[in-house]
């Protein structure tokens, strides 16, 4: 890689982690609005389901439409693109007189979410040294639970006192300091060295994806995207939801799940460390074993004190494999194709998030048991586990007898 052409490592993180932040804050914080919403427009679980999919459908279409664009035109531009279509929906949201206004904005934050995760994994993934690749791209997604923590926080002193509209604007203004950063940010260095002539058409692109050498890594990838995005919204976007249900007030619910949110980051950090050691499968294995196993026992208790614990496991396993996630996938494609077969697993990805949630709406106005519901979950994740066992393949290379194996 030339090194010349490469943004420092801490500043390409601080330019994209930055965004990464406030776009995670805004996901965060719709968990809790959901639950506020529901006391102010007395919605339906089915409704509060919608919200929660809405943002995963206009997530499945960014991803789709900007991965297979980022291949084509640049994993900047899209990258600035994504950041547009998020903070006008965001900051138009707190608007919003009605649920069918409210969850038409989050079709289009979604979109551009949906679009910057995979197309800002691929740019960082192509703009650091191979040996620090997987680690580098663990961090970045660690920036995502700084986002939750301050959702949390928001969440816990803004909305009780001066409602959900204050904090969407809170969460909108620094997406556009985001979008400032992003002017200085240099495209990836593998992309640009692919002359404009040489790079094929989307549909090409598209084709070669599923072609015989890349099909069955496709396939695991896409199972793989959709368990784990299935699972993680179903889950999240319910929690604080959940502890109301489970007999807490809405201030105590925000406040436990602030708890819980602190878990993220240590589950982060000691999936970078181990990503570089023992690999992108054997780390993404161990963490979503976990997540499914917390899964179950969150499903399972009753008290306070075990709803915390089996909350901050949840919280730790779940996004260490997240983040293990974003550095596999990319590596699964060469450059020519690789935003686009990153957003296209991530966009199939999304039809779990949109299923996720709704499908936990229509099973608590039918009075099924959250033991019963975080039991799917635990299922839903281990099926992904299983496929990854199968037909994944290890993409760190292990320095053995002198020369890089794969």
């Amino acid at each position: 890689m030339d090194k010349a052409a490469v943004l420092p490592k801490k500043k390409l993180l601080a330019i994209t982690g930055t965004s990464w932040l406030f776009d995670a804050m805004d996901v965060g914080i719709l968990s809790f609005i959901i639950a506020a919403l529901a006391k102010e427009w007395h919605l339906s679980a089915e409704q509060m389901g919608w919200i929660g999919s809405m943002n995963s459908i206009g997530m499945a279409i960014g991803a789709f439409v900007f991965g297979v664009l980022a291949d084509k035109f640049g994993r900047k531009t899209i990258f600035i693109m994504t950041l547009l279509f998020f903070s006008i929906g965001s900051g138009l949201s707190a608007l919003s007189q009605s649920f069918v206004v409210f969850i038409f904005f989050r079709l289009l934050i979604g979109m551009g979410l949906g679009g910057e995760l995979p197309v800002a994994s691929t740019l960082v993934n192509e703009s650091v040294e191979e040996e620090e690749r997987g680690r580098t791209v663990v961090l970045l997604e660690s920036f995502w639970a700084v986002g939750w923590l301050g959702a949390a926080v928001i969440s816990y002193f803004v909305i009780p006192q001066f409602g959900w509209r204050a904090a969407l604007v809170l969460t909108a203004i620094p997406a556009f300091y985001a979008l400032y950063l992003r002017t200085g940010l240099p495209d990836s260095p593998q992309f640009t060295a692919i002359h404009h002539s040489k790079r094929p058409s989307v549909l090409v692109n598209i084709a070669q994806v599923w072609s015989r050498k890349y099909a069955a890594r496709t396939c695991m990838l896409w199972i793989l995207w959709f368990t784990v995005v299935f699972s993680y919204y179903g889950m999240f976007l319910w929690l604080p939801s959940v502890m109301v249900m489970k007999g807490f007030s809405l201030i105590q619910s925000f406040g436990y799940v602030l708890v819980m949110t602190l878990a993220q980051l240590p589950g982060y950090f000691t999936a970078a460390w181990l990503i570089e050691k023992a690999g992108r499968k054997f780390v993404l294995i161990v963490f979503l074993l976990g997540t499914a196993l917390s899964a179950y026992l969150f499903g399972h208790v009753d008290s306070v004190a075990m709803l915390l614990v089996s909350g901050m496991l949840l919280s730790f396993f779940d996004l260490g494999a997240w983040g293990a996630l974003y550095a596999y996938s990319p590596e699964q494609y060469p450059v020519e194709i690789r935003a686009t077969g990153t957003g296209m697993a991530a966009a199939f990805g999304r039809i779990g998030g949109i299923l996720g949630p709704l499908m936990v709406g229509a099973l608590v106005a039918r009075e099924v048991s959250m033991t019963g519901i975080f039991t799917i979950f635990c299922l839903s994740i281990i099926i992904g586990i299983v496929f990854l066992a199968v037909l994944g393949k290890e993409t760190k290379r292990f320095k053995m007898a002198g020369r890089f194996q794969l």
